[in-house]
């Protein structure tokens, strides 16, 4: 099953996000309830080790800390790809990232090296982008780049299923793990 660990904002910050969104008029934009910043992509991976990793998942203990959403970013170079804010919570965020990659890699998933850039996914574009949207995209940028929502509580992170469909993909919880007592 193709999966990922991610952090799912609160209900405060995803209604903050949906609102933002709807100010966009190009793209296709993320599901509120499918919004999330990604700290590991597992990929395939079948049951018997994601059981494991699981049961390992359980273990990571970490102090909690304060996630704050700011800046809007475009992936994809000239042709942009993905709209997304950018995830600011420093070095307990990558301290995080960091347990958890290590974990998944001990578990014997093979997770790919890269740049670690947080952010939370809002809208996809398609590469041919008309210059109507394109226009649109721009002034929505220009109205909205600086956005910035108040900081809020890491206490858990969350093991997600993904389901691809031609619609887009949906993430299913499958677990959360919280900070320890």
């Amino acid at each position: 099953m193709r999966a990922f660990i991610g952090l799912g904002p609160p209900d405060t910050v995803r209604d903050a996000l949906d609102g933002l969104q709807s100010d966009l008029r190009v793209g296709r934009l993320v599901d509120p309830e499918n919004l999330h910043l990604t700290l590991a992509f597992l990929g395939e991976v079948d049951l018997p080790t994601l059981e494991a990793l699981h049961l390992d998942l359980q273990q990571i203990t970490f102090a909690p800390f304060d996630l704050r959403l700011a800046g809007l970013e475009l992936f994809g170079g000239a042709r942009p790809r993905v709209l997304s804010i950018r995830g600011q919570a420093g070095p307990p965020l990558r301290a995080l990232r960091a347990k958890l990659h290590s974990t998944a890699r001990g578990a014997g998933i093979d997770l790919p090296r890269a740049r670690f850039r947080p952010h939370v996914t809002l809208a996809r574009f398609r590469r041919d982008m008309p210059p109507d949207d394109t226009a649109k995209l721009g002034r929505f940028l220009s109205a909205h780049a600086d956005v910035a929502l108040p900081a809020f509580p890491v206490e858990a992170f969350t093991l997600y299923r993904s389901h691809l469909s031609p619609d887009g993909a949906t993430y299913e919880p499958l677990a959360d793990y919280p900070v320890p007592a």
